[in-house]
């Protein structure tokens, strides 16, 4: 098997990260030097370290990817669901941080 590291171009590395996921608990992940994101749902976990290495200029150590199933909600009587979203914990070597307020799109 290969396991040759692909390096993602910029074009591709900005269509897999969407945005900063800013919630009570990734809040809380910060402090151990973890960093949560929506990312592309078609995307796997060596685009979304590269990806995020290229952007911030970062090292990341690991990645964690769940997806997030989409609730189903009502809009005048008819009913329908959310849809899934990817999310990815990334956590960076000892001494990298991102900044929180940094807006991708």
């Amino acid at each position: 098997m290969n396991n040759k590291l692909k390096s993602t171009t910029e074009e591709r590395a900005l269509n897999i990260i969407y945005r900063p996921l800013m919630t009570e608990k990734s809040t809380n992940l910060n402090q151990y030097n973890q960093y949560s994101f929506i990312v592309s749902k078609d995307s796997n976990v060596i685009e979304i370290k590269s990806a995020i290495e290229r952007i911030f200029k970062v090292k990341v150590t690991k990645v964690n990817t769940s997806i997030l199933k989409g609730k189903i909600k009502s809009f005048k009587g008819s009913s329908g669901y959310r849809k899934d979203l990817k999310k990815a914990i990334v956590t960076l070597a000892e001494g990298n941080t991102i900044d929180s307020s940094l807006d991708i799109k």
